[in-house]
């Protein structure tokens, strides 16, 4: 039998390296694997290529490895709610690819399906397109573009077991289960670590095979990205 389970975040990134390229799961601070981010942290990993969905936001998320500058690079569709980001982006400190929402998460499953490359219309016409092979396919253009991997996944789930299956809660499954199946190592942080037998088969929607490691996080904090309230009438 396997088991997948070590103690917490800091034994699950013992394999972390210097100038590795990390998948970091989550939408705004939805679904962010908060234990592991903090784990890279302390251990202070530098040089790092961070593939997200978004930058994380001021002291939250992967803000909070921006402010130590062990970013190198981030490859990211929105970056709009972080100043700290802005401010090493205009100043020369880090850089930047940005990609289409839809096809930063088609690289990612492309790259999962062992898919090299595809064509997409997005993004004809524009800064994206610089650079990129275009081809006409019945009469519009499309881009060439590459699937993309990852040395390392870090993954946010709600449920898991010691074999590494996988349930995502509501919107974090976003783009956690495209990371988890993109990389050469995945490390899988959960909510709640069950018993083997206690997900539904066909509820699983990351099978433990994609999985490495898998460990039981704490202390959640579940941030509000950008708290809107209306006055009580």
């Amino acid at each position: 039998m396997i088991d997948k389970r070590v103690a917490n975040a800091n034994v699950a990134i013992e394999k972390l390296f210097d100038g590795a390229t990390i998948l970091a799961g989550g939408f705004g601070t939805c679904g962010i694997p908060e234990n592991l981010i903090s784990a890279v942290r302390r251990k202070g990993t530098k040089n790092l290529t961070v593939v997200s969905n978004n930058a994380g936001a001021v002291g939250l998320g992967l803000g909070l490895l921006l402010e130590t500058h062990q970013i190198k690079k981030m490859i990211a569709s929105y970056v709009g709610e972080n100043k700290v980001f802005e401010q090493q982006v205009l100043k020369g400190e880090i850089e930047v690819e940005l990609n289409p929402q839809g096809t930063l998460a088609e690289r990612l499953r492309a790259a999962g399906a062992g898919i090299p490359a595809f064509f997409t219309p997005t993004g004809v016409g524009t800064m994206i397109a610089d650079g990129k092979e275009v081809r006409e396919f019945n009469g519009r253009k499309y881009i060439l573009e590459r699937g993309l991997r990852g040395d390392f996944a870090f993954i946010k789930a709600w449920k898991g077991d010691r074999w590494g299956n996988l349930i995502y809660r509501k919107t974090a499954r976003n783009f956690n289960p495209v990371m988890a199946t993109a990389a050469d190592y995945v490390i899988a942080e959960v909510e709640e670590l069950v018993e083997l037998g206690t997900l539904v088969p066909e509820s699983v929607h990351t099978p433990g095979i994609f999985v490495n490691a898998i460990f039981q996080g704490v202390r959640y904090e579940r941030p509000i990205e950008k708290r809107t309230i209306r006055k009580r009438a």
